[in-house]
């Protein structure tokens, strides 16, 4: 009996390689699609094209529904933006696609499981650490990395054995998934490199955008997105749905450039509209209803469990405590939230809520108060004072 073989398989370039290299290695290969998105269509070529180069199995495992609920949603109480801009579209997908990879890998007893990455990026690392994670046992194959091919070789070596594969099947390298669009090319390959139009696929051209704003209320329930406009929906069609009322504003565009998990810089294009209205929504709605404590703390350990997302650390332990903290944080951040979308902007228009603490009965800020009067508001704010008055006449004393 042949050893088996299980490949995280998009049906690019690089994953065919290794799903004919593994083959020709004696393996009985089972090619493995996670879907984290809703490009069905895209769903059945991939399937197609794994049966014309001869796979043993091929199995797509629809994992929407768990990325929202194991990572996403997490990504929304958080806040998080990398560097302020980028909603971390690519990260969490590929952390779901390879533990579930390794998963099904253990499930039907594999000798072998292996990824397309090269050794350039984050995704390398992404794939090894759930991999080693949840198949210990099983040896871990990267062909394109180990064997440091050129796109070019690849096609070459398929191309001998019947297989057309081009070099390039596209100007632009496009990663879709559920929080949005990563889009790499040479513009990206540098510092001040400006995509065109051409090389966006969810947000409208400036020409094409509505000339009219138009309004929508998003509601949240413990800080998840519930609704739009009143009407509920889940998770996976809500997120759709602002995709297509914010991509036709085209909200949501971007340029990231960061640290990647190898130490050097890298630039990346992207597109999130729904992620983009939601963190902004949410952002918003816990400015209403969360101490100053909170918001200073959130702000502080979501950054710090965003960066755990993007640098491949989802599986510490300390990833388990942020997201019992960030749960715990959510209690009261229920409420609705008005944005204005108009070209290219997602605007807060102002947040209801039952748990507000905004409450116009004890103060009016800067005109008047019902919770104390002048003369404690002139006693707090001398006593508030009082350090820098003191540094002050220590100085004026000693100059």
């Amino acid at each position: 009996m042949k050893p088996k073989a299980v490949l995280a398989f998009s049906g690019g370039l690089d994953t065919t390689y290794c799903a004919v290299w593994l083959r020709e290695q004696g393996y009985d290969v089972h090619t493995v699609t996670v879907q984290t998105d809703s490009a069905v269509g895209e769903v059945a070529a991939v399937e197609q094209r794994a049966g014309k180069i001869g796979v043993t199995k091929h199995v797509t495992i629809d994992a929407r529904q768990e990325l929202f609920d194991d990572y996403l949603r997490y990504l929304i109480f958080a806040n998080a933006l990398r560097g302020d801009v980028y909603p971390l579209s690519v990260s969490a997908e590929r952390i779901a696609q390879a533990k579930r990879c390794a998963l099904y890998a253990v499930e039907v007893g594999a000798d072998a499981i292996a990824h397309g990455s090269t050794g350039a990026g984050n995704d390398q690392v992404r794939f090894d650490v759930a991999f080693r994670v949840f198949a210990p046992r099983v040896k871990l194959f990267a062909p394109v990395r180990e064997q440091r091919l050129s796109r070019e070789q690849e096609v070459a070596y398929l191309a001998e054995r019947g297989i057309n594969v081009p070099a390039k099947t596209a100007v632009y390298s496009i990663n879709r998934g559920l929080w949005g669009v990563t889009i790499g090319g040479a513009e990206t390959h540098r510092s001040d490199g400006v995509l065109p139009e051409d090389a966006y696929v969810l947000t409208a051209a400036p020409a094409k955008r509505p000339t009219t704003p138009e309004d929508i209320t998003i509601t949240f329930d413990h800080g998840v997105p519930v609704a739009v406009n009143g009407e509920k929906l889940d998770a996976i069609r809500l997120i759709e749905r602002l995709d297509a009322t914010a991509g036709k504003h085209g909200v949501g565009r971007g340029v990231h450039v960061g640290d990647t998990i190898l130490g050097i810089k890298g630039r990346v294009g992207f597109e999130a509209p729904a992620a983009t209205v939601l963190i902004a929504a949410h952002r918003e709605l816990e400015k209403l209803v969360l101490s100053r404590q909170q918001l200073t703390w959130k702000r502080t350990l979501g950054d710090l469990y965003a960066a755990g997302v993007h640098e491949a650390r989802f599986f510490d332990p300390l990833m388990r405590d942020l997201e019992a903290f960030l749960g715990s944080s959510q209690r009261r951040v229920s409420g609705d939230v008005n944005m204005r979308l108009y070209q290219g902007l997602a605007t807060v228009l102002g947040a209801t809520s039952p748990f507000s603490l905004l409450s116009a009965g004890s103060a009016l800020y800067g005109e008047q108060a019902s919770l104390w009067d002048g003369a404690e508001a002139a006693a707090f704010a001398k006593l508030y004072g009082m350090q820098d008055w003191l540094v002050a006449q220590v100085g004026a004393e000693r100059s």
